[in-house]
């Protein structure tokens, strides 16, 4: 164990480099049900807020974007996953959601994270970012 002057209580935001700001404003809100909290056009930042966190849009062409290099594609993206917890998690009326969405759902399975171990399920933002919604515990019958 580290001996640093500060404990980590969680994660406080995510940054992703996009393509298409407003695009994944209507996903990441319609979709997932994030809330625009905040737009700051000089930086081209848009922070979405994701329960106790944000996730932050930063277009590549923008201020902060193009500090980032060559812009996420079929080649390399910014990250390897986001993993948003949810409660409740009822798997068949998430997907159900996801397809009336058009989303492309990937692998679902029982996944550790921070809480612990339960059923989660992979999903692609419409930039290709992989996002997982995870639970917590499994309860009896299969259902969060």
């Amino acid at each position: 164990m580290a001996d640093t002057p500060f404990d980590i209580a969680q994660i406080d935001h995510v940054v992703l480099r996009v393509h298409d700001l407003d695009r994944m404003r209507r996903f990441y809100c319609e979709v997932l049900g994030c809330t625009a909290e905040r737009w700051q056009e000089e930086i081209g930042l848009l922070q979405l807020r994701a329960g106790s966190c944000l996730i932050d849009l930063v277009s590549v062409d923008g201020a902060i974007g193009r500090k980032g290099g060559a812009a996420p594609g079929d080649e390399g993206h910014n990250m390897d996953h986001l993993c948003l917890r949810v409660d409740p998690f009822h798997e068949k009326r998430i997907v159900a959601h996801l397809q009336a969405h058009g989303v492309r759902i990937g692998e679902s399975g029982q996944r550790y994270g921070a809480q612990g171990s339960g059923p989660s399920l992979y999903l692609y933002d419409p930039e290709g970012n992989m996002v997982e919604l995870k639970a917590t515990l499994e309860r009896p019958g299969g259902e969060v």
